[in-house]
C-alpha cells in the first residue's frame, strides 16, 4: 500500500511539473509582440524583461510644408535633424522609437496621428520651432492638450512639465513654461501626447543658436532626458 501512494504521488508531481512548464512557455509566448519598423513593416520579436516603452517622435512639418522660414532657413530642416537625434539618444538608453518622416518628405497630420494610433506607442512627441512677429520673442515652450479625458491629460502635462525641465537644463534657454494647446497631433492622439518649441527662428539669437547643431543635440538630449523622467518617476 505505501509502494502505491508513493507511485501515485510522484505521477502527480510529474504532471504538475510539465503542466507548470507549459503555463511557462505559455506566458513567454504572451510576452512575445509585434513591433512595427519607422520602414511600415511589422517585426515580431520578444520584449525584453522589463519592456521599454515604444516612444513616437514627430519631426514636424517636411516636404511642400515648410514651417516657420526666414531668408533660406527653414523650420523643417530644423525639427528632423533634432528627431533623428533625440530618436539615437533614446535608443541608447533602451527605448523603441518610431519617426513619423525620417526625411524631407510631407505627412499629413492625420497619418502622423494614424502611426501613433495603430502602433499603440506609449507617448507621442511632436519637435516644432516657433515664429512671432515679434522679434524679440524667445524661448522654449511646450503644449498639452487638456482633453476630456483626464487620465491622457494629466500624463500629457507631466510629460511636459518633464521635458520643459530638462531642455531649460540642458539649452539654459528662456522658459515659456507649459501650455494647453489645440493641435490636431496631440489632440487626436489616443496616448499621453505633447508638443515641443524649441525657440524661436525669428528671433536673431536663437536662430543663431538654431543654426548650431550642438544647440540642436543639446535640445535633443533636453527632450530624451524628459521622456526618460517621466517614465522613471
Amino acid at each position: 500500500m505505501a509502494f502505491r501512494v508513493h507511485f501515485v504521488l510522484l505521477v502527480c508531481a510529474t504532471v504538475l511539473f510539465h503542466t507548470s512548464c507549459s503555463a511557462a512557455r505559455r506566458n513567454h509566448v504572451a510576452h512575445t509582440q509585434s513591433i512595427p519598423s519607422s520602414e511600415g513593416g511589422v517585426t515580431a520579436a520578444p520584449a525584453p524583461y522589463p519592456a521599454k516603452p515604444l516612444v513616437i517622435i514627430d519631426a514636424g512639418h517636411g516636404g511642400t510644408d515648410e514651417g516657420a522660414r526666414v531668408h533660406t532657413f527653414m523650420e523643417k530642416r530644423i525639427t528632423l535633424t533634432t528627431a533623428i537625434m533625440t530618436k539615437k539618444l533614446l535608443e541608447e538608453r533602451g527605448y523603441k522609437v518610431i519617426m513619423t518622416r525620417t526625411r524631407d518628405t510631407y505627412i499629413s497630420l492625420p497619418r502622423r496621428v494614424s502611426i501613433a494610433n495603430k502602433t499603440k506607442a506609449a507617448l507621442f512627441v511632436s519637435i516644432h520651432f516657433n515664429a512671432s512677429h515679434y522679434q524679440n520673442a524667445k524661448g522654449v515652450e511646450v503644449y498639452f492638450c487638456d482633453s476630456s479625458e483626464r487620465w491622457r491629460a494629466s500624463a500629457s502635462r507631466r510629460l511636459a512639465n518633464c521635458i520643459l525641465y530638462q531642455l531649460i537644463d540642458q539649452t539654459e534657454a528662456s522658459s515659456r513654461g507649459i501650455k494647453g494647446g489645440n493641435f490636431h497631433v496631440i489632440r487626436e492622439t489616443e496616448m499621453p501626447a505633447v508638443l515641443v518649441e524649441g525657440g524661436f527662428v525669428t528671433n536673431s539669437e536663437e536662430r543663431a543658436l538654431l543654426s548650431d547643431k550642438e544647440y540642436l543635440r543639446k535640445i535633443a538630449q533636453g527632450i530624451a532626458l524628459g521622456v526618460d523622467k517621466y517614465f522613471k518617476s
